[in-house]
């Protein structure tokens, strides 16, 4: 069974297409917070809004609807994929490589976007009309989608590097700044994928 988005999520998209604008692309990203790890950004251009998968802010769905909506996207969307790893974080800053990885996704989408959905107040140094929306990824069914891909694919990124360094629990935590990750950082110290520009793992650093 097909289900129409809540009408909270298409007040952007029908506005645009109201308008005569076609391809409208949502972007959202995955990881500012973390202490290690990318920064991921998804970038989705919609072809149709029906879905049998529930899409909305990512952060609302479990893992198992996540991975539900993740699939079904790619096979409705043009969807481009952007990551910047914790080195180019640590060098430009976290603001900066969230930029740097919407606009890459933004150019993996195979197709050129009349009109761009950001969410959050990140303005894009890129030659599209654009619109800001804070909170974008529960307001506009483009951004939600955009947010289910940049988090999906992070935490697949994430769950890789758990096999290389098992040590950190990367796989639970996904790099975030739990107590448990906490706690393997003061006793192993920074891994080679840990952001040590980010206060929390600097100061490890001195110490080790």
């Amino acid at each position: 069974m097909r289900r129409r988005p809540k009408n909270r999520l298409l007040k952007y998209e029908k506005s645009l297409k109201n308008k005569g604008y076609s391809l409208i692309a949502g972007v959202d990203e995955a990881g500012r917070g973390p202490l290690a790890g990318p920064v991921v950004a998804g970038a989705v251009i919609l072809k149709r809004f029906s879905f049998k998968a529930t899409i909305d802010n990512s952060k609302k769905l479990s893992e198992k609807k996540r991975e539900s909506a993740y699939r079904e996207i790619f096979k409705k969307a043009l969807v481009g994929i952007g990551i910047v790893d914790e080195k180019v974080i640590d060098k430009i800053n976290i603001y900066q490589a969230t930029r740097l990885a919407m606009k890459r996704a933004i150019r993996a989408l195979g197709a050129v976007p009349e009109y761009i959905l950001v969410d959050g107040n990140m303005r894009l140094d890129i030659p599209h009309p654009q619109k800001q929306i804070i909170g974008g990824d529960a307001k506009s069914i483009s951004i939600a989608a955009a947010s289910i891909i940049a988090k999906v694919t992070r935490d697949r990124i994430m769950c890789e590097y758990d096999l290389a360094y098992p040590s950190y629990g990367f796989k639970y935590h996904k790099g975030y700044p739990t107590a448990r990750h906490k706690k393997a950082l003061l006793r192993y110290g920074p891994s080679p994928i840990h952001r040590y520009s980010y206060a929390p793992v600097k100061e490890v650093a001195k110490g080790v």
